[in-house]
This record gives structure tokens, C-alpha cells and sequence, in this order.
């Protein structure tokens, strides 16, 4: 009877291991199945946008700028990420490239709703889309700015690095060279003075 109820225990303990894990694996599994069902529709919107943009009119117009705006935000944000690595002193540039980020994401709905607006109703807002041009071209121009500066950044390091290799180099090479022989240089200051008095009349 002892040996059953240790077996029985064993099994118990077993099926509940198992179960634990069972549990642990649904877990991660609907959470898996959130990021991934997040991803798909981040991609779907992308898609339709692209898709979109392929269009005529203001609506096509619209989705062009959002991708334009998508596209300058991404490649100065990777700028201020690449800086911050490098460990440049960018002071409150970080914040303000996050505060343009979020300011960028507005203006990204506000053009989605224009663009959708504009495809299901014939009747044009000429004012609203000039004025969302308009913010798009200071977004746009500010993330220009910053790349700009950063690149100047850049090459201002780029520079100092450069100049610190040249003399580096130059100082190898330097070192490289044999030292001439005091013994050679006599010999030959002595062979040139006998050549003279040889060539005098």
C-alpha cells in the first residue's frame, strides 16, 4: 500500500508539472499572438498607405506625405540613436527629437483622416490641406536641420580622429627610418674633399 501512494504522489506531482508548464506555454503563446497580431496590422497600415500613394488626386497626394514625413522622421531619428551611441554631447536633443517624434505622429493621423476623408467624399477642403502641407514642410524641414547638424557633428569628429592618424603616421614612419651613420658621413665628406682637391688645377 506504501509503495502505491509514493507512486500515486509521484504521478501527481508529475501531472502537475506538467500542467504548470502547460500553463506557462499559453501564456507566452497569447502573448506572442498579441505582439504578432500588433505587428500585422502596423504592416497592413504601411501597405495600404503604399498602396494608396500609388494614386492621382489629393488623397494620393496626402499618403505621399505621409510616407515623405514616415521616412524623415525614421532617418533622423537613426541619426540621434547613432549620436547617442557614439556618446556625443547632445544636450536636450534626445527630448526633442521624442517630442517631434510624437508631434510627427499626430500630423501622421491628421493626414491619414484627410486622406480617407478625401477618397470617400468628391468635396475638396483646399484650406485644411494647404495648412497640413504647411506643417508638413516645417516637420520635414526640422528634421533636416537636425541631420544636418548632426552630420556636421560627424565630420567634425571625423576630422579630429583623421588628423590624430596623420601624425601618427607620420611619426611611424619617422621612427621607421635608420638613423644615417656618423662613420658613412665622414667617409663620405672625406671622399668629396679629396674629389676637389684632385679637380684643382
Amino acid at each position: 500500500m506504501g509503495k502505491i501512494g509514493e507512486f500515486l504522489v509521484v504521478v501527481m506531482v508529475i501531472l502537475m508539472f506538467l500542467l504548470l508548464l502547460g500553463g506557462v506555454g499559453i501564456f507566452l503563446l497569447v502573448k506572442l499572438g498579441k505582439k504578432a497580431a500588433v505587428k500585422a496590422r502596423q504592416a497592413s497600415v504601411r501597405l495600404s498607405t503604399h498602396v494608396n500613394a500609388m494614386g492621382t488626386g489629393d488623397a494620393a497626394e496626402v499618403e505621399r506625405l505621409r510616407l515623405d514625413l514616415r521616412r524623415e522622421v525614421s532617418l533622423t531619428r537613426q541619426a540621434v540613436e547613432h549620436a547617442q551611441r557614439e556618446g556625443w554631447g547632445l544636450g536636450d536633443l534626445p527630448k526633442l527629437m521624442a517630442d517631434l517624434s510624437v508631434q510627427a505622429d499626430v500630423h501622421d493621423r491628421q493626414l491619414g483622416m484627410y486622406a480617407q476623408q478625401r477618397r470617400i467624399s468628391p468635396y475638396v477642403d483646399h484650406a485644411t490641406l494647404d495648412r497640413l502641407r504647411e506643417h508638413q514642410a516645417k516637420l520635414t524641414a526640422m528634421c533636416a536641420r537636425i541631420r544636418a547638424d548632426l552630420l556636421g557633428d560627424q565630420v567634425h569628429h571625423s576630422a579630429t580622429g583623421i588628423a590624430d592618424l596623420s601624425s601618427r603616421t607620420d611619426l611611424e614612419i619617422e621612427a621607421r627610418r635608420q638613423a644615417p651613420d656618423p662613420l658613412d658621413e665622414i667617409d663620405d665628406l672625406y671622399r668629396r674633399t679629396m674629389q676637389e682637391r684632385k679637380d684643382l688645377p
